[in-house]
């Protein structure tokens, strides 16, 4: 069976990389008086504290429930304790927020996980604990996080490459290879720990059933739990079989009795203290490890087999070979197909590696918010002042599914507008995932019954930009591309769902119901001039450029959808017609708010500016350019004359509000002048504003960089902007890369750096301009350049841009690399490409959470051959041949 035919049958995908690489240090494990989440479960106690929700693991699997997982363990006998989980500083910790301190790769994936491949960098000497936190606390804000790699661990090339490898054989076959190599010129010894265990289901007084593994032989372990097909994990190699329980030792953290006699941390007692007392030596529980010690010559590589199945197998590893091959070889045809059109390797290389990050931040993420606020029946019940600490009012909210993640360590809960975009490079290796991935948040027991989508867990009442609509249509066409055939129940489930979100943020964030909107932060973090989330001091209130902008993007996306529909149903030509006039009304009310018609569109600068609308009825520019003042480009849409002359009802409403509410048809891109093959536009922005904001957005001097558009602009490097407001001072300055202030925490910044998802919204706006406007519609690029150059062309070229960050130059380097010489150079590190959250404004560095492929793993879509990427995005505004009206 090949990957193609896997991917229509979904047990294919029961086990995969399900599993968090940090479940310490999040709301859903905090049952604290205080919410006091990165503290009721640290590093350093999760080894010994049983988890309610999830479990973490390196380079871990489990399946779809995550009842049983398996994950490896390893020791250098140096460390303090055995490597279980990946170490990282908590929030307050790092100077500039919560940060891994461990260097992993994800090299490769199959969209069913019928093979995967990721490194593990493991040090052969004393992991650097204390040298990590203590650096890092000593450390400000304006300077640059202290790294694993300049502790100096790495200098004497002392570590191993530790490579992992999954393939399954069948869906419950699953064959597992350990390829280490010892880098130093040394021998080493390293002790090895595969290790498996039970999720535990039992201990919070719902569902008593306790499942248990033992061994009757070194080279087995015997899974027994009614659930689950699994029989047997194999070694090919194992000097002994370690069993404890998968249960909290309240002796060594709260110094009180235990409940069983060996605790989740027993075997890593019994590694590293010798502590025989700490393993069961009757060989069973509910965690198990082999035990392998072996002894590595200098630069020496061995490989170690194990494998996972449903079946009792005499001679497990005869196939093993064979069946990696195989899958292998599978994995290879697919992508050479995905990648057919690309021409070089390194974008291969890179277009792969994003996809297997994609794929590898997958987890089981499990919250039940009615039973974290009431405790559990076996458990304390918690001080009646959690009810009031966070996430109260999501009560209904039950998530148990198999989810995106933006980072499975900085970030291992989702975030709304993230995931949006992540199922845009999911759509091309996996369109089904990706749908499935837009339905679920649209579904009871995520959305809130008044509209509101959740935003993530630490305050799920937080708003998100508007996007999920966007992704919805963008990843239906992609589907119907690649299949031939459009999903419209898909395409219909989601628009019920979305009507209801549209008329959420109608409701809740138009204060004044002038269809100006707040939002607040919206997902931008500090790029403000002060905290968009608070409440003005005397009763002022912010009208957003971009809470106004993305809802005029949702209305429109919203009428692009209806029209689909309508071409097989014409019920809803009256939806399309509904979002038409809403849009013109959002249009009208950006231009003409209140008594004065004050527009937030400033005529001096030629620029969008939010506004503070004062308690006299007056308002006041905060002339801050941010990115905020692009968004408006975000809005627009574009129609065919076919699509319009099949769906007459429309035809008929539209024209009649053209016609009497000329006040409205003059706000948008004159709608009767057509243009290339006879299409109408619709957007915020007519040609002479647009052309404004590419003046500025296009001038290096202030947004363009070298490697795409940054958040602010440059200007403000050597000329802060500055504002007095209230009696207090407020200044924001261009800072390219880590925040310089603790507004929204350290470890996100917007005042300057490059963001994957504003740029890919920006290209894409500027194709769908493109496409209404001819090639003859030219704009300076770069701005002062003297050089002109039609909008595709310029969507092309900050496409290219961002490439850069991550493919080699002319001197063999990465960019997002650029921080450190040996990462460029070094052969063991150059080709691994880390997708961070962020990037340099100024020279492409990548900044943040260093695995957030999630969103930035946008550059897999970037990378597309640009044939398939326009018919994709011209798909967009055809007709369907096929379609009724």
């Amino acid at each position: 069976m090949k990957e193609k035919e896997r991917l229509s049958d979904l047990i294919w995908k029961k086990w995969g990389p399900y599993v968090s690489n940090r479940e310490w240090g999040l709301v859903r494990e905090d049952y604290s008086p205080n919410g006091d989440a990165w503290n009721y479960i640290t590093h350093d106690t999760a080894e010994a504290k049983t988890y309610r929700w999830g479990e973490e693991g390196i380079c871990g699997i489990c399946d779809d429930l995550q009842k049983l997982v398996f994950s490896f363990g390893f020791w250098n006998k140096k460390d303090k304790m055995v490597k279980e989980r990946f170490f990282g500083l908590a929030n307050e910790q790092g100077n500039h927020g919560e940060d891994v301190k461990e260097y992993y790769y994800y090299l490769d994936s199959t969209p069913t996980h019928s093979y995967m491949k990721m490194l593990y960098k493991y040090p052969q000497n004393a992991f650097p604990y204390e040298d990590l936190l203590k650096t890092n606390a000593e450390r400000g804000k304006e300077e640059a996080e202290y790294e694993l790699i300049d502790t100096g661990i790495f200098d004497k090339n002392e570590y191993f490459d530790i490579f992992i490898e999954y393939t399954k054989a069948d869906p419950n076959d699953i064959l597992i290879k350990l390829t280490i190599v010892n880098k130093s010129k040394n021998e080493a010894q390293l002790v090895i720990l595969p290790t498996l265990w039970f999720r535990n289901t039992w201990r919070w007084g719902y569902d008593s059933y306790k499942p248990q593994m033992h061994s009757e032989d070194s080279g087995c372990i015997i899974v027994n739990h009614k659930d689950l097909e699994i029989k047997n994990l194999y070694a090919k190699k194992s000097q002994k079989v370690l069993f404890c329980d998968n249960e909290t030792n309240n002796e060594k953290l709260y110094q009180s009795p235990n409940e069983t006699r060996y605790t989740k941390d027993g075997i890593n007692d019994f590694i590293v203290n010798g502590n025989s007392q700490s393993v069961n030596p009757k060989d069973f529980g509910t965690k198990a490890a082999f035990l392998i010690d072996e002894l590595f010559g200098a630069e020496e590589t061995k490989t170690f087999e194990f494998r996972l199945s449903d079946k009792d197998l005499a001679q497990p590893f005869t196939d093993f070979e064979t069946v990696f091959d195989e899958r292998k070889q599978e994995a290879d045809a697919f992508y050479e197909k995905v990648q057919s059109g690309i021409s070089s390797d390194d974008e291969k290389l890179v277009q792969r590696q994003a996809f297997a990050g994609m794929l590898w931040s997958k987890i089981f993420y499990h919250y039940n918010v009615e039973k974290w606020l009431k405790g559990d029946p076996s458990e304390p019940t918690p001080p009646k002042s959690r009810k009031k600490i966070r996430n109260f009012q999501w009560k209904h909210l039950n998530n148990q599914h198999i989810i995106s993640m933006p980072d499975k360590w900085e970030y291992p809960w989702y975030a709304t507008w993230d995931l949006a975009f992540h199922t845009i490079s999911f759509s091309l290796i996996d369109p089904d995932f990706a749908k499935h991935q837009l339905k679920l948040f649209l579904f009871e027991w995520y959305m809130h019954p008044n509209g509101q989508l959740p935003a993530y867990e630490w305050d799920f009442n937080d708003v998100n930009p508007p996007v999920h609509a966007w992704a919805v249509f963008r990843v239906f066409k992609i589907d119907e591309y690649l299949k031939n055939k459009p999903d419209l129940e898909f395409l219909e489930s989601a628009f019920q769902k979305l009507l209801m979100n549209f008329t959420w943020w109608v409701n809740k964030k138009d204060s004044n119901g002038n269809n100006i909107f707040e939002g607040g932060f919206l997902g931008l973090d500090n790029i403000g001039v002060f905290d968009r989330n608070a409440e003005l001091p005397n009763g002022e209130h912010l009208e957003q450029s971009d809470g106004t902008s993305w809802m005029a993007m949702f209305a429109l996306n919203m009428m692009r959808i209806a029209l689909e529909l309508a071409l097989y149903n014409n019920v809803y030509e009256e939806m399309a017609m509904k979002f038409f006039e809403h849009f013109l009304a959002i249009a009208n009310s950006l231009d003409n708010m209140g008594e004065e018609c004050f527009s937030l569109w400033d005529e001096q600068d030629e620029f969008f500016y939010d506004a503070i609308s004062l308690g006299d009825g007056n308002h006041m520019y905060l002339r801050l350019r941010t990115i905020v003042g692009l968004i408006p480009m975000f809005a627009v849409e574009v129609i065919d004359d076919e699509m319009i002359e099949r769906l007459p009802n429309f035809k008929k409403r539209m024209q009649w509000v053209l016609d009497n509410k000329p006040e409205l048809a003059a706000l948008v891109s004159h709608w009767e002048v057509k243009g290339e093959d006879s299409k109408h536009l619709l957007s915020l922005l007519r040609g002479h504003r647009l052309k404004r904001l590419l003046h500025r957005m296009l001038n290096p001097d202030e947004f363009l960089g070298e490697f795409g558009v940054r958040a602010l602009s440059k200007e403000y490097e050597k000329n802060p902007f500055s504002i007095n407001f209230n009696n207090t001072d407020y200044t924001v300055k261009y800072t390219p890369a880590e925040s310089d202030s603790s507004l929204f925490g350290g470890n996100s910044n917007w005042r300057g750096p490059i963001w994957f998802p504003i740029n890919f919204l920006i290209i894409e706006s500027l194709q769908r301009f493109f496409f209404y406007y001819s090639p003859d519609f030219l704009v300076e690029y770069p701005t002062g350049s003297g050089n002109y150059s039609n909008l595709d062309e310029i969507a092309d070229a900050l496409s290219k841009r961002l490439a850069k960050i991550f493919l080699t130059d002319e001197n063999g380097n990465r960019p997002f690399n650029r921080q450190y010489p040996r990462f460029q150079a070094d052969p063991d590190f150059k080709d691994y490409i880390l997708f961070y959250e962020y990037f340099h404004g100024d020279n492409g560095r990548g900044v943040g959470a260093s695995h957030q492929t999630g969103w930035t793993g946008l550059i897999a879509k970037i990378l597309m051959p640009r044939f398939s990427k326009k018919k994709i995005a011209e798909s967009e505004t055809e007709t369907p041949k096929e379609a009724k009206p």
